[in-house]
């Protein structure tokens, strides 16, 4: 059997253009346009690693009870976990030069793929509201060191977040080139206020021994499994959207060792280190004021130099823009071009994505540490069987090949019954119950706890045999 041959050949797009499931923006890739090597890679996964919200996870599960050792254990199992699935979805966007939501019509239908893409995008605008939300509160606590006044302004962080998220609009309106320029700057702004943390939290604390001194909370190991567990599962759900839409950026790849090296290098390295500030410095936070700060902008408000507050509150928001772009634009942008291509264009997919983010008011995801992680897990438990279906779609049914010129037609291979393919859509729903089923029955919270992976391999193994009998039956 001859290896599979890495790039598709170019396909012509002009007769693909009439189609209503084609625009320029779901178009695929040609080779010409492929020229993100390993360094754009990892640097994208460094840029997007490198934020608040990762800080966040560390921060969260130190709140939850959770030493150090054990935070960072959680965090370094979980992205070890995703990398898999981002890796094999990344294939066939390198491979193939398509977005995920025509990556998903291979598996859904070409109608039916819209159904895991808002999924996914229904998720991407939670997360851009929680990024916006960040950013608003960084120029919030700017704005209150430089007008002390400001600070018992009410209003005052509704104009800083609104503002935030016109930049964000800004930003969308200009299109996806400007990713790539943001990701090469940004990041080491988002590392040295990391640095600046942890140095502060070092000195105050009085070094590393009593700032990671803490113990843990848990008096018997079942207290430890019923955190580690929904933990590991948060960990997974953190990236369990990327995982789905990263062929969105690696079909601008310049070949399968780029995106795989790449993503290897950029994602689990940079999420572990960068957690373990968050755990650090979080754990100082105890020792210096007595109880656990999560919030490193509520953190930096107490800083008591004001200039160095305000420099690393405005590298926060830098940071936060830049990851908001890439990681919650790109694919709610292109989801919602996919339900209507010859109308919603990937600037209109991204502002749709800006005002669904505030509907969702992600300053109650944002309220403690509780309701941070419990969004991971809960969601989680939704975009774990799309990449279960996916995967097995593309590995083990199709064997990796797929018909590009199809994916954008009506009546063709993957028109299934009338756009829509039962198999993967029953495999959805079942996987998502099985993962869901938790909150509606006590007695089955266990499943909720690993919804991520019970939707996963259920969704995966039931399409597979549903495939298989169907491939078993005479014609």
């Amino acid at each position: 059997m001859k290896p599979a041959r890495e790039f598709y050949s170019d396909i012509d797009v002009e007769p693909l253009r009439s189609s209503p499931l084609f625009n320029n923006d779901l178009a695929p890739v040609s080779s010409l346009r492929r020229n993100w090597g390993m360094y754009n890679i990892a640097a994208l996964w460094i840029g997007m690693s490198v934020c608040i919200t990762t800080y966040l996870l560390g921060a969260g599960l130190i709140a939850k009870g959770m030493n150090w050792w054990e935070a960072i254990l959680t965090i370094f199992l979980g992205n070890l976990v995703v990398l898999v699935p981002m890796v094999l979805n990344a294939h066939a966007g390198t491979r193939y030069g398509i977005p995920f939501p025509v990556f998903a019509r291979a598996s859904f239908g070409v109608l039916g793929a819209n159904i895991p893409a808002m999924l996914r995008a229904f998720v991407a605008c939670g997360w851009f509201g929680i990024q916006t939300w960040i950013g608003g509160s960084a120029i919030n606590a700017m704005l209150a060191i430089l007008v002390p006044g400001w600070a018992h302004f009410r209003s005052g962080i509704w104009i800083a977040f609104f503002a935030f998220w016109l930049v964000n609009v800004f930003i969308i309106i200009k299109g996806i080139e400007t990713i790539r320029g943001l990701e090469s700057w940004t990041a080491p702004f988002m590392i040295g206020i990391g640095l600046v943390l942890l140095f502060w939290a070092w000195n105050r604390a009085g070094g590393f021994g009593p700032m990671l001194s803490q113990h843990s909370k848990f008096k018997t190991n079942r207290e430890f499994w019923a955190a580690f567990v929904p933990g590991l599962t948060a960990m997974v759900g953190y990236w369990a959207t990327l995982s789905l839409n990263i062929p969105d950026f690696t079909r601008f790849a310049k070949s399968q060792r780029d995106q795989m090296v790449g993503q290897a290098i950029g994602l689990p390295a940079t999420m572990t280190l960068y957690s373990f500030i968050g755990v650090a410095v979080t754990s100082a936070t105890i020792v210096i004021f007595g109880q656990a700060i999560w919030d490193p902008v509520v953190l930096l408000s107490k800083f008591n130099q004001p200039l160095v507050a305000l420099v690393a509150l405005l590298a926060l928001g830098l940071a936060t823009l830049n990851t908001n772009i890439a990681a919650n634009v790109v694919s709610p942008a292109n989801d919602f071009s996919n339900l209507w291509p010859s109308r919603i264009t990937f600037m209109r997919g991204g502002l749709i994505t800006a005002v669904v983010g505030v509907l969702i008011q992600p300053w109650r995801l944002m309220a403690n540490a509780d309701k941070y992680i419990g969004w991971l897990v809960g969601y989680s438990g939704l975009l774990g069987p799309v990449a279960g279906i996916m995967i097995a779609d593309y590995f083990l049914i199709r064997k990796k090949m797929l018909v590009p010129e199809d994916l954008y037609l009506r009546g063709a291979f993957y028109e299934f019954t009338r756009g829509f393919h039962l198999k993967a859509i029953v495999a959805l729903v079942v996987g998502i119950g099985v993962a869901l089923i938790g909150l509606a029955v006590p007695q089955l919270h266990w499943l909720y706890e690993y919804a991520w992976f019970g939707g996963f391999f259920t969704s995966s193994i039931l399409y597979y045999l549903m495939m298989r009998l169907e491939a078993s039956q005479p014609a």
